[in-house]
């Protein structure tokens, strides 16, 4: 009886699980702690260290499908853990394949708040797909520390 109850704990266990994380994928707690930890980085390294960590993968600033962008409040890239060839650029007006300008949604939402969640679709970079995607982002002065999961 004992085992029939722990087979059936496990099995709704994973049943909660979200897909993504299932799948290999990053978890929304995995998203927070990454920003969590790339906000401390800055802090403690500097500017220039850390956002040239984070574009270039340094290790601990990559999991799986996770990585980390910095904006500037205006919309231009800082660093960019997936593709370095962002970083300098303004992406304000970038919209996703449903049309929504999610650079300027995220900047908005940084301005009234400290964290946050946000949705839109966006490229899988291990997938190559477009996929939907959950963004966990926290305001550091004048900049938004990014991380996102793939659904």
């Amino acid at each position: 009886m004992h085992q029939t109850r722990a087979l059936f704990a496990a099995a709704v266990f994973a049943c909660a699980l979200p897909l993504h994380a299932a799948n290999g994928g990053a978890s929304r707690a995995d998203a927070e702690a990454m920003v969590k930890k790339a906000v401390a980085h800055i802090k403690s390294g500097g500017e220039a260290k850390a956002y040239a960590d984070f574009t270039g993968k340094a290790p601990q600033f990559i999991d799986r499908d996770l990585y980390i962008v910095v904006y500037k409040l205006d919309g231009t890239v800082l660093a960019h853990g997936s593709n370095p060839k962002m970083v300098g650029k303004n992406l304000m007006e970038l919209k996703d394949i449903d049309g929504k300008a999610f650079v300027k949604e995220r900047m908005d939402m940084a301005k009234s708040k400290s964290s946050f969640w946000q949705d839109y679709k966006f490229t899988n970079p291990e997938s190559k797909k477009i996929e939907p995607k959950q963004m966990y982002c926290e305001k550091l002065s004048d900049t938004v520390v990014c991380g996102g999961i793939y659904l």
